[in-house]
């Protein structure tokens, strides 16, 4: 799934009004499964001018990067954290942790050649998917209306749980993240025809 998803997901998984310090773990733990692939890109792309072309044909699989990713990635690691925060009825921990976990979970069945080793550090063994959340060759132009779909709901049940502006605006700005691209390019590609 795209990141914003994810986003969207955890707070509505966890995200509380009144509880800052759980909202913005779950926010946290939404993001950091992706959090290397953005520092990763941003360092090699701004900072060492790397093309974004070379980044994702060849950075993005190298070694090095995968071990990375399979690091951030890994059900064992975000699987013995949540247990732990569970072990100690921490609310934010568990917010964090859970959103983490599910951000894998989520993935784990839309990744094909893209795909992590979500089981480091056992083995680096990945599961190649044959749906990609993004790829229309493996059903990414049907995934992406269905992720779309599970943005608008999970905005609407947030939108009701947090009834005061600034959530609001910080709704209606992951809105525009998440589906403004699906709709340009849909537009671009002519969607349907």
């Amino acid at each position: 799934m795209n990141t914003p998803t994810h986003l969207i997901l955890a707070a509505a998984l966890f995200a509380k009004p009144m509880q800052r310090k759980v909202t913005t773990a779950a926010l946290i733990g939404g993001f950091i499964p992706d959090f290397s692939l953005y520092f990763m890109f941003f360092w090699h792309r701004f900072v060492l001018n790397t093309s974004t072309n070379e980044i994702f044909r060849d950075l993005y699989y190298s070694d090095y990067w995968q071990k990375v990713f399979a690091i951030d990635n890994s059900f064992v690691v975000w699987g013995v954290l949540l247990g732990f925060a569970l072990w100690l009825k921490n609310n934010w921990m568990i917010a964090l942790t859970g959103a983490a976990f599910i951000h894998l979970l989520c993935d784990f069945p839309l990744h094909v050649d893209d795909a992590r080793a979500h089981f480091w550090p056992f083995t680096m063994w990945k599961f190649e998917s044959p749906v990609s959340y993004w790829d229309p060759n493996h059903h990414g132009d049907i995934f992406s209306v269905i992720e779309i779909l599970l943005v608008c709901v999970l905005l609407g049940v947030l939108w009701r749980r947090f009834p005061t502006p600034f959530p609001r605006a910080v709704l209606m700005s992951a809105a525009l993240l998440t589906i403004a691209p699906f709709v340009v390019f849909n537009l671009i590609m002519g969607f349907g025809s």
